[in-house]
């Protein structure tokens, strides 16, 4: 059987798609709040690395070593420095909004883990590096 033009034309369009149902999406990672108890545990725990990486940042340029990755016009301001470290956290926080928007709640968590960690590497290895001036001394004299 073949449908006309003036038989499709009058079925109304409306009812075509009232009888369509809005299709579920079912997660399997739970929705949550943004600032919830976790989030606000990490964002701190960036801040706190961040703020980390800063003193170390500053200690390993006072025993007379080099930052190798940050320009020094960066590193040496006063005002520079510290809007670098927290730009770097606002950034995260930032990301993790997205990712939470978009229903990526795992890697929500995750950007914030990954942040602490290389930060808290950085940190550390700053403050375990040899000071220059221990280093340059000639072996026999002190």
């Amino acid at each position: 059987m073949q449908v006309t033009a003036a038989q499709s034309a009058s079925v109304p369009v409306a009812a075509s798609v009232e009888t369509q149902t809005p299709v579920e999406h079912s997660d399997s990672v739970p929705t949550h709040r943004f600032w919830d108890k976790e989030n606000i545990l990490l964002f701190s725990g960036v801040g706190v690395f961040r703020a980390l990486d800063y003193t170390s940042t500053k200690n390993m340029l006072a025993r007379g070593r080099e930052e190798i990755l940050i320009p020094d016009d960066v590193v040496n301001s006063p005002a520079g420095f510290p809007a670098l470290e927290a730009a770097a956290a606002a950034t995260s926080v930032g990301i993790s909004y997205i990712l939470h928007r978009t229903r990526h709640h795992k890697l929500e968590r995750w950007v914030s883990i990954v942040h602490i960690g290389v930060t808290g590497f950085g940190a550390a290895r700053n403050y375990a590096l040899d000071s220059k001036h221990w280093q340059s001394a000639p072996a026999g004299r002190q």
